[in-house]
């Protein structure tokens, strides 16, 4: 099967989210400008640069109380920081809950039973149990191709690790089991690992 997105695929689902998996899930928090905490997953989310370490998410939708895109978004162009929380596979309901498109002085964290605590570098709520947690300021929101579609991009300046997950030197993925994102309504979850050498290492 070939098709042109712009002329449509003709399938029952879209499976552009299918192909292109599995993706990692930024779980951003945030505060707006009168202080109040946000928390939201996305999964078109990932690292960028290694120095100094960089991130990025997108936002695609909107909100009817935030104009052009969602509270995310309108929250870190406010303040200009935000932190991304590593997903377990412990915490999927909790994350799933915290999805749900809720009126923008609703806080999530409380809405989905989830504990927060404060960064460090920023002015930002954070996961407070995550296995990880990124701390950044903004540097750039990008316009992206088509309506509502933002990249945000952010510096990381500060590092969290649950000290459970920190074994023989390491973050060991294998201890929290890192919640992934597949196409359509499917997750998938990290349980074994194997290692490639590379050719010039």
């Amino acid at each position: 099967m070939f098709y042109r997105p712009a002329d449509g695929h003709g399938l029952p689902h879209n499976p552009f989210n299918a192909i292109v998996t599995p993706r990692p899930i930024g779980w951003i928090s945030t505060r707006d400008a009168q202080g109040r905490n946000n928390l939201a997953p996305y999964s078109f989310f990932n690292a960028t640069a290694y120095v100094p370490p960089q991130v990025m998410f997108t936002s695609t939708t909107t909100k009817p109380d935030q104009g052009d895109t969602k509270d995310s978004v309108a929250n870190i162009r406010e303040t200009g920081v935000f932190c991304v929380n590593v997903v377990e596979y412990a915490m999927r309901d909790a994350m799933n809950a915290s999805s749900a498109t809720l009126p923008k002085e609703v806080d999530e964290f409380a809405h989905a039973g989830v504990p927060v605590a404060e960064c460090e570098t920023i002015d930002c709520p954070r996961v407070a149990n995550a296995p990880a947690s990124l701390e950044c300021r903004l540097t750039r929101i990008v316009d992206l191709e088509g309506v509502n579609n933002y990249m945000v991009m952010g510096e990381v300046t500060g590092i969290h690790m649950r000290d459970d997950c920190i074994r023989n030197g390491r973050f060991d993925v294998t201890v929290y089991r890192p919640l992934t994102r597949l196409g359509y309504r499917d997750y998938a979850v990290i349980t074994e690992l194997f290692e490639l050498i590379r050719p010039d290492d």
